[in-house]
């Protein structure tokens, strides 16, 4: 209920710009596929188009036809839903967990604070950034410009992963030496 408040509150008094209420009510009103909700509405329709297995990798599909703005992005994961069905979509998303829990499994075999705290907030990260991406290109979540890690065009969304998948190396390695160098007796 607080959410609900602060997010009228927010609108109310002008704290948001015009295009981010123009998105927030888009989400809400579903039916508006003409204007703001255009790009929801053909992401759905390119999930829906792929089926069990997709299209194929080099199939003609609403992105190579521009019926899917942003596909490279924001919607990447949609296209992906359509070229590779609903079978890549869910082995796409069943990597993703899987390098989560090895992110999760570098956080309990950390010896330290904050070793566990870089590890779990960097596993938040991936997790939050999955969950959302695929969350607005299904029409659950409203649209927010946040990229699928190591899959949407963009440089800096994966010199961030990178860094963290190499600041969590890090941490794993110190980890490994601080055991060899004092074994459980």
């Amino acid at each position: 209920m607080a959410t609900i408040l602060s997010g009228v509150f927010a609108v109310k008094v002008g704290i948001l710009e015009e295009y981010q209420v123009a998105r927030l009510t888009s989400f809400m009103n579903q039916n508006d596929t003409d204007t703001v909700g255009y790009q929801v509405a053909q992401s759905k329709m390119a999930i829906g188009s792929g089926g069990i297995t997709g299209k194929g990798f080099d199939a003609t599909t609403l992105a190579n036809l521009g019926f899917l703005p942003e596909d490279h992005t924001d919607f990447i994961f949609s296209n992906l839903a359509e070229r590779f069905g609903f079978v890549g979509s869910i082995a796409l998303i069943f990597l993703f967990f899987f390098l989560i829990w090895r992110i999760l499994h570098v956080a309990t075999t950390s010896r330290d604070r904050f070793g566990v705290l870089i590890a779990v907030g960097i596993g938040t990260m991936f997790l939050f950034h999955v969950l959302v991406n695929v969350g607005m290109t299904m029409g659950i979540m409203p649209v927010t410009g946040i990229p699928l890690p190591f899959i949407s065009y963009g440089r800096s969304s994966l010199v961030v992963s990178v860094m963290s998948l190499g600041l969590l190396q890090s941490i794993a390695m110190r980890s490994r030496s601080e055991v060899s160098k004092h074994p459980k007796v």
